[in-house]
This record gives structure tokens, C-alpha cells and sequence, in this order.
């Protein structure tokens, strides 16, 4: 089987990033690390990085009190802030623990954070388009400043009641870039005085446009690995279904239905920002031997 693999498979630069951050704050092995949630949404690299002392505590949405496991922790313990970034107010319940902290927020969600506090400082109502329940979209909100609300599609729009002043839309910076600019379109329509301004992430939009390229590449298939609970790689499987050819999604090699693949001829494999390669690589090399 020929087996065709995005370019922009795998880490991006904030992931990739914040790993860094984590394991050297370990400092080989010298210090117990933190986590407020999970630093990505990547299950299997979440568990390779226990075993190198760096420890996912508190929930998913970075919201639960983590007091207790603080309390718990020797001296030499280091809270680093997850690659989605949090709220201010968690920011600073964070800080107020009395453990030394390390901001391992993705740099460009901290710039859709700045994009929030400078235009909700300046009196704009904050318009952020995202799932309500994604943790990046909740800590952005935070920076809103009591003057945001997140929309996820034209019903929760049509649901708004009259918004007086000037509006600052942004997005996750996950979103389908069709989607945002079919919702912000949409939102202009009644809002008309809204400020729209693209805030999806480059890797995003790169891997959004690479499998559409394995469709044209002649890919039968297409396979996306990844965290069923990381937004940016169930993204890719939506965007994979939509070039009309079978896909799957997978979290491991162990899920992928090889009976069901071995009856294509060229495969396209593609995986989200938190996909480490040992996992791409050792679908890619099943693949390649069937």
C-alpha cells in the first residue's frame, strides 16, 4: 500500500513548545512538575510525559479546585499553565497556590488573549467564535473582561438579543476557516457593526488545506490520528469527510480497522497539532505493509 502523510502531520510549534517548557522545568529528573489540566489534548503523549515526572492534575477545563494536590507536593514541584492558556482569574487562583509557575499558554492563543483585553478595554462587546466548552475558548473569555459571549453557530446567533455599541469578533484558533467566515459573515448581517478579525492559527489553516491536498493526491482514504477529545484533529476528520472519501479517525494504531483499509491502494494519513510522531509512524509503517 502506498501511503501518502501530510507535511504538517504531527506537533505544531505551540505544542511542540510546551512539552519543552514542561520537561525542562524537570530539570532531569530534579523537580515534580504540574499540570492544570491537560498541557495537550493527546492522551498517549500525556502518559509517556508521566513517566518523565510531569503530572496532569485538577479537570479538563481547568475549573475544579486543585488545593489538595498542591498540599501534597514536595518542595521541589513546578504548576506549569497548559498550551490552551487560562482565564485570568485562574491565572492568578494559580499563582496564589505558593508553587513557582511556568506559562506554557501557545503563543498565538495568547495573542487572540491580547486581541480580547485591548478591544474589551477600549468598550468593545467581545464576540468569540468556538466551542463554549473548549478550554481555550473559556480562558479567553476570561479576557473579556464580563463583556464576551462565544457563539458556535448561525442559531446562537439568531438567539442574541440587540447589542448596543461596537463589536470585536475573533475565533478559536482551531475553526475551519469556511465555517468563520460563513458565522462572522452571517453576524455582520444583523451586527453590522462588528470588527471581524482572523485569528486561526497557521498551523491550523495548514493542515486544513493538506488534506484537501491528499484528495487531489490521489489518497482512496484518508486516516487522521489524534485525540478524540482535541478539537484541531476532529476538525481534520470533518474535513476529511468532506473531500467525500472514507475516513478514519483514530486515536492509535490499535483502533484502526485494518481488514476495512487493506482494500485501498493509496492511503492519505494526516494528525492533529498533539499527535506525537512514534504514533503517526507506527501507523505509516502498518500501512506500508499491507
Amino acid at each position: 500500500m502506498k501511503v501518502i502523510r501530510a507535511k504538517s502531520a504531527g506537533f505544531c510549534f505551540g505544542v511542540e513548545r510546551a512539552i519543552g517548557i514542561a520537561i525542562g522545568c524537570t530539570d532531569g529528573g530534579r523537580y515534580k512538575v504540574y499540570t492544570d489540566g491537560p498541557l495537550i489534548h493527546n492522551r498517549q503523549m500525556m502518559e509517556r510525559l508521566q513517566k518523565d515526572g510531569i503530572l496532569e492534575i485538577g479537570d479538563y477545563k481547568s475549573k475544579s479546585s486543585i488545593e489538595d494536590e498542591i498540599r501534597k507536593s514536595d518542595e521541589n514541584s513546578i504548576l506549569v499553565f497548559r498550551a490552551h492558556g487560562v482565564s485570568p482569574e485562574r491565572r492568578e487562583y494559580l499563582k496564589s497556590l505558593g508553587m513557582p509557575c511556568k506559562d506554557a499558554t501557545c503563543p498565538d492563543v495568547g495573542k487572540i488573549a491580547g486581541i480580547i483585553k485591548m478591544h474589551s478595554n477600549k468598550g468593545y462587546t467581545i464576540a468569540i467564535v468556538g466551542d463554549p466548552n473548549h478550554p481555550e475558548v473559556i480562558g479567553l473569555l476570561g479576557y473579556a473582561g464580563g463583556r464576551g459571549f462565544v457563539v458556535k453557530s448561525r442559531e446562537d446567533i439568531d438567539k442574541l438579543e440587540n447589542i448596543e455599541g461596537e463589536i470585536c469578533m475573533v475565533s478559536q484558533s482551531t475553526m475551519f476557516t469556511d465555517d468563520y467566515r460563513e458565522i462572522s459573515e452571517y453576524f455582520k448581517k444583523r451586527f453590522p457593526n462588528t470588527k471581524v478579525i482572523d485569528t486561526i492559527c497557521g498551523a491550523t489553516k495548514e493542515r486544513q488545506k493538506d488534506v484537501r491536498q491528499l484528495a487531489q493526491d490521489g489518497a482512496e482514504a484518508i486516516i487522521v490520528i489524534g485525540g478524540k477529545h482535541s478539537a484541531n484533529t476532529v476538525k481534520l476528520a470533518i474535513m476529511a469527510t468532506r473531500t467525500r472519501l472514507p475516513c478514519y479517525h483514530i486515536e492509535t494504531l490499535k483502533e484502526l480497522d485494518i481488514d476495512s483499509v487493506k482494500k485501498y491502494s493509496v492511503v492519505g494519513v494526516t494528525a492533529g497539532a498533539s499527535t506525537p510522531d512514534f504514533l503517526i509512524d507506527e501507523v505509516c509503517r502498518k500501512l506500508e505493509s499491507l
